[in-house]
């Protein structure tokens, strides 16, 4: 089971739709996977098809242990994929967990027991250094940054490669940066080309080969709780998610090879 965490501090860069995108199309590659999301906005329960406003239970009752991890996770109604889902609930959880104890190895606590159910698991992270995103940091192997290539996210990025180093050093010694993805890119824009340029002379071969265009028919499938690959499979972004779904099977049988 390679469990990964989608984060980034700045919000808007595409987080969840890369964590829903590639959750829906790594099960469309037949890969057994699980989405957690992480963020108390809900917004990839919703995203997946699930009513966050009827849920028995939620990653906020796994997180307390109020609830089991069987109780809470519930199938995709829109993809091949398994969501540990989030509502408003899991605010709170920010405050209770301060108190409670090996309160950043909850989420890895409730996934060890189901290592053998899945081959992928996502981590949707809120878009700040939170509680809930350190434990979605200590539950996983790797993280995936989705960036845009702007300004602004070069300035980001080195604060959240600073965040991933403290909590490989104090927390998770499996922790390490899988990848850069760039989002929303505008081929025609020369600044998009000069920091992605920037990014592969930094970082080689940690940036991922798939470009995701800026694709207004990803935009449009959340408002129908349908993952974008499966809304509209003939769009450019959808194509593009479903190329980085390939991109990761053939990274990750590359470390077995290695091994």
């Amino acid at each position: 089971m390679h469990i990964f965490a989608i984060a980034n501090q700045k919000g808007g860069v595409g987080k969840t739709t890369t964590a829903v995108n590639l959750a829906a199309a790594l099960g469309a590659n037949g890969q057994r996977t699980l989405l957690v999301d992480l963020d108390p906005q809900g917004n990839a329960t919703t995203g997946c098809g699930v009513d966050k406003r009827n849920l028995q239970a939620s990653v906020y009752q796994v997180l307390l242990r109020l609830a089991s991890f069987e109780d809470a996770r519930v199938p995709s109604p829109s993809g091949q994929f398994d969501v540990l889902p989030a509502n408003r609930d899991l605010a709170g959880a920010e405050v209770e967990l301060v108190d409670l104890e090996a309160r950043e190895m909850r989420l890895k606590t409730a996934l060890a027991a189901h290592q053998a159910d899945y081959d992928f698991v996502l981590i949707d992270c809120p878009p700040s250094l939170s509680m809930l995103t350190l434990n979605g940091l200590c539950a996983a192997h790797g993280v995936i940054i989705p960036m845009q290539c702007e300004y602004y996210a070069l300035e980001g990025l080195s604060d959240l490669v600073n965040t991933i180093k403290k909590v490989h050093a104090n927390l998770n010694r499996d922790l390490k940066i899988i990848g850069l993805l760039r989002v929303m890119f505008e081929p025609g824009r020369t600044l998009a080309q000069q920091v992605s340029a920037q990014l592969e002379e930094h970082f080689g071969d940690k940036v991922f080969k798939t470009l995701v265009p800026r694709n207004v028919r990803l935009a449009e499938a959340p408002s129908y709780g349908v993952p974008g690959v499966l809304f509209d499979k003939a769009a450019k972004g959808s194509q593009a998610y479903m190329a980085f779904a390939v991109e990761m099977i053939d990274r990750v049988n590359s470390w077995k090879d290695k091994s």
